[in-house]
């Protein structure tokens, strides 16, 4: 239909050119044009009157001189812009558009009009030969670069296949980048489509034009016209291939993208042949505003079509997107739940904008949006690939090398741990890149201008060091804590007192390196982005030393504990006697050490008053026992009885805290009233006290079975002796228990 339309107008318009050649008349179809626009005004007897009472009181207004007339422009001017409200605007903007529809739409009328006057259909009969000429050469110029467009397309279709099988077959995580290669492939032969049909009409019109005398410039047009829009139906096969899914870049189903692609092929064709090859037409045979009106009807038509198929599929797509805003979480949620409650109202104020802009500014405003809306479409499908690439090659993990996860156990999973958030530090800066190139081609600002001047360019130097400095503080941040981890880490065969050690230095190294790298990587920032750091890092060291000066004891604290924890000196778990109190270990931090003793009460000792650490659970330990007997009892035969108690206590429970055999010192002490015997148990760190009680146990049992005596205090009671070695008789009373009687039963048994 649209061909059928273009080959109408070119024949209603070749008479005018035929005639006009013929005439050489000095008049030009401008000025024609406004003749005959003028001649309406003045037909109409209300134009015609509001005309004279313009030029009446312009005629009636005093004169000025050309300086007080600057003067009194410069002086009202601001006034005019600061009276000048939205209001205002709106009712300018309204009352502008309707009367641009107006005069186009009347321009247009007359114009064609004037094609059918008797002067114009005597000119055409007698032109009819060279119209019949035209109409054969445009018919045999379209017929010939679409049908070799349809030829070649169905012969690419087996190279599309092809292409489409190869995409299908791999691994999903590189899915992406075979559909993009194979996208990329298709889209090639797909241009060697387009550029061949299009040599063939270039060749085609070159003999038209050589042989028939047909007029180069309308063929070319035609040709430029099937070279662009065919290039944008490209575009639009790359993202909505309907007949092969591995074509597709967009993830639709293959009705939705049959759909999608007939639906924006449409009006592709519609506007593109319309506006590049009726309009110019028009404008060179008729006049300006008549091409102006065409343009504004031809925009209308689409709109009106664009808006229909939007409010035709209004539900549609938005059960779709809240179906997708149920799979997600957060702010993308929320932004597909309002994007599913007002698209549509989005995509008619879209369409709307167009329509006004093009009534508006016809020269300017639809080649500016079609551009801005095409740039737009590229620099977002731009970045959701990117995001999607990266997101598919990473996956949900990082598998590093064996030889770096062998040397660094823990930066494989610290990397992995970062990916989400790095992920979404990516999407927020490509999402900004994308803002910002898209309010440059909406030219909201020029970026390009504002890049060039010195303020823009050292933004962006900044803006990328920044960057660049953030990345490697978090490359030196992941690689510093993976080694700390690597080294500090406890392994699964350590004690519990080694892994509570390993987690206290963990935990005291690693916030450590945190603090210093985000001071240096602060530093370094405000240092790129223009702030002095100099009176900062001076007002940090008077800082430093004031708190150094106040904080003696503290700083103390952190410096004793800090060589108390790297010698390994206390764990949690242990029992020590550190500053005058002995107790369990329950806490180690980096300024004090809490202890609970065996009362239960809890201790906390700073460092800077430990001098000596005292630790009864390191490595080892042994309970050290004296066992004393009496003076009468043999010393070997009491070793004997120890031994034996010490292999039972070896069978029984503490069997696996006892480390080695029993060290018989020997006699250690001739005491006053026992010979003391000591006797060494090894035993594993803090069970030296369990071992000795129940060792303790054994060793009474074995010297009460066997009749060793272990002398315990006596008293003994001397009276004296007289001259002749005698002791004096001792004078003893022994009162046997008898109950007490009452005074009346001893007076009645007296009588």
């Amino acid at each position: 239909m649209l061909i059928m339309v273009l080959t109408g107008l070119i024949l209603s318009a070749s008479p005018s050119q035929a005639q006009n050649s013929a005439s050489a008349a000095p008049s030009s179809s401008q000025q024609t044009g406004t003749n005959l626009v003028l001649a309406d005004l003045l037909e109409n007897s209300e134009s015609r009157q509001a005309l004279i009472d313009k030029l009446r009181a312009a005629d009636d207004e005093p004169t000025a001189s050309p300086s007080d007339k600057k003067l009194s422009n410069t002086e009202a001017q601001p006034k005019r812009e600061q009276q000048k409200s939205f209001a205002r605007t709106i009712a300018l903007t309204t009352s502008n558009f309707g009367s641009s529809i107006k005069q186009q739409f009347s321009a247009l009328f007359t114009a064609v009009a004037a094609l059918f006057n008797s002067e114009r259909a005597t000119a055409a009969n007698a032109e009819s030969a060279a119209i019949v000429s035209t109409a054969i050469n445009i018919a045999v110029l379209i017929g010939v670069t679409f049908a070799v467009f349809i030829f070649l397309r169905l012969f690419a279709r087996r190279p599309f296949s092809t292409i489409n099988a190869w995409a299908c077959k791999g691994a999903n995580k590189y899915a992406m980048l075979r559909t993009i290669g194979a996208i990329t492939a298709a889209g090639l032969v797909d241009t060697g489509v387009v550029l061949g049909a299009y040599l063939i009409g270039n060749t085609t019109a070159s003999l038209l034009s050589t042989h028939n005398g047909a007029d180069a410039t309308r063929l070319a047009l035609l040709l430029n016209a099937f070279l662009l829009v065919e290039g944008v139906k490209l575009l639009l096969r790359m993202l909505f291939a309907s007949r092969f899914p591995a074509l597709r870049l967009l993830p639709l189903h293959e009705t939705q993208a049959k759909y999608c692609n007939r639906f924006f092929a449409n009006l592709v064709g519609f506007t593109g042949y319309g506006i590049m090859v009726l309009v110019p037409i028009v404008n060179k045979n008729l006049t300006p505003t008549s091409g102006a009106a065409l343009t504004t009807l031809l925009v209308l038509c689409a709109a009106i079509y664009f808006s229909i198929v939007v409010l035709r599929n209004k539900r549609n797509i938005s059960q779709s997107l809240i179906a997708k805003a149920k799979l997600q979480q957060g702010s993308r949620a929320i932004a597909l739940r309002l994007l599913a409650r007002c698209w549509h109202l989005l995509a008619l104020i879209y369409a709307t904008a167009v329509t006004i802009s093009s009534v508006l500014y016809p020269e300017t405003a639809l080649p500016f949006i079609a551009t801005a809306s095409l740039k737009t479409g590229l620099y977002i499908g731009i970045g959701a690939l990117l995001l999607t690439i990266i997101r598919q090659l990473i996956g949900r993990e990082i598998s590093l090398p064996t030889s770096l996860t062998e040397q660094l156990p823990q930066l494989q999973s610290r990397v992995n741990t970062y990916i989400p958030t790095g992920l979404k530090v990516l999407g927020t800066l490509v999402a900004i890149i994308i803002s910002v190139f898209t309010l440059d081609a909406w030219a909201v600002f020029d970026l390009h201008a504002w890049y060039d001047t010195e303020t823009g360019n050292s933004a962006v130097s900044s803006l990328l060091d920044c960057l660049l400095i953030l990345v490697l503080a978090s490359a030196f941040w992941i690689l510093a804590a993976s080694y700390i981890e690597h080294r500090l880490s406890p392994s699964k065969k350590v004690t519990p007192s080694a892994a509570a050690r390993a987690e206290t230095l963990l935990g005291l190294f690693r916030s450590s390196l945190a603090i210093v790298i985000i001071v240096m990587t602060v530093m370094i920032i405000l240092s790129e982005i223009g702030v002095e750091i100099g009176p900062l890092i001076a007002g940090a060291g008077v800082l430093g030393l004031a708190v150094g000066f106040g904080a003696q004891k503290l700083v103390q604290d952190i410096i004793n504990g800090v060589f108390i924890q790297l010698e390994n000196a206390i764990n949690t778990g242990d029992y020590v006697n550190v500053g005058g109190h002995e107790g369990t270990v329950e806490r180690v931090g980096i300024r004090s050490v809490a202890l609970r003793d065996l009362f239960g009460t809890y201790h906390i000792v700073p460092f800077s008053s430990v001098e000596a650490v005292s630790n009864f659970t390191r490595d080892f330990a042994f309970h050290l026992g004296e066992y004393g007997i009496a003076y009468r009892e043999n010393i070997d035969h009491a070793i004997e009885h120890l031994k034996a108690a010490f292999e039972e206590l070896r069978q029984g429970a503490h069997k696996d805290d006892i480390l080695e055999d029993l060290q018989v010192a020997g006699v250690s002490a001739l005491a006053d009233s026992s010979v003391n015997i000591r006797v060494l148990i090894k035993t594993a760190p803090g069970m030296q006290w369990a071992v000795g009680r129940a060792y303790n146990r054994l060793v009474k049992m074995h010297f009460d079975k066997a009749g060793i005596e272990i002398p315990f205090p006596h008293t003994t009671l001397y009276f004296g002796e007289d001259k002749e070695g005698l002791a004096p008789p001792a004078y003893v009373r022994v009162d046997t228990d008898q109950p007490e009687i009452a005074p009346t039963e001893a007076s009645s048994t007296a009588s």
